[in-house]
């Protein structure tokens, strides 16, 4: 495991370094702010870098203005600060599809609603999904928050196939049949991105379809 480590000497006169002109401390009783900004700036290299192996935590404390040794006040190593990026990130996600969710007249709306709006925030994020789900630190580490939007997905599925729009089935097994195509389709979107791909609207009706078992109408 990486530990978030400098070489004797080099915070001297850097931004966090008080003498050097850099960042104020934050007054007592305010780490969590500094917690936060830490956070937000990696949450952005992470989708720049799309490697968290890449990740530079010089160049955190950098755009934050602190010593490295600062981040050691809230993470015991690189690997979790990334989590904590990673878990930020999801979190925003799964408010972002229940967002969505939210305004579908309908269970098969809402299903598809939930897929889209996914797809649409692995477009804009693809380096964020890659950490997220492509990255050695999934091997390394439980990332149970990711728990969540597959239990909320299950849901969504099973209230399909209790108001007659999909065939009566496993929800969970049918859930993990769906999302395995949608993250299959969006990744090889983030990896390829220069293959001739059709709308991500029309594979997902497909999905829903072929492994759902609904036609949700367009909105």
């Amino acid at each position: 495991m990486d530990t978030i480590g400098e070489q004797p000497g080099e915070q001297s006169g850097g931004r966090g370094d008080r003498r050097g002109g850099g960042r104020r401390r934050n007054p007592r009783g305010q780490g969590d702010r500094l917690r936060d900004e830490i956070v937000t700036v990696t949450v952005r290299l992470l989708d720049e870098l799309g490697d968290d192996q890449a990740l530079s935590l010089r160049a955190v404390t950098r755009e934050v203005g602190i010593a490295t040794t600062s981040v050691y006040i809230h993470f015991a190593d690189r690997d979790a600060l990334v989590l904590a990026a990673l878990e930020r990130f999801h979190g925003d996600l799964v408010r972002a599809v229940d967002e969505a969710e939210a305004t579908a007249p309908d269970p098969a709306g809402r299903l598809r609603a939930r897929v889209l709006t996914l797809g649409e925030w692995v477009r804009r994020h693809p380096g964020l999904y890659k950490v997220l789900h492509e990255s050695t630190l999934n091997q390394r580490t439980s990332m149970t928050f990711k728990q969540e939007l597959t239990e909320r997905t299950t849901a969504v599925v099973r209230s399909c196939m209790d108001a007659g729009l999909a065939p009566p089935d496993d929800p969970a097994l049918v859930s993990l049949d769906l999302r395995a195509a949608v993250h299959g389709a969006v990744s090889m979107r983030v990896n390829q991105p220069d293959m001739p791909w059709p709308p991500l609207e029309d594979q997902v009706d497909r999905f829903l379809a072929k492994l759902v078992g609904i036609r949700p109408a367009s909105p």
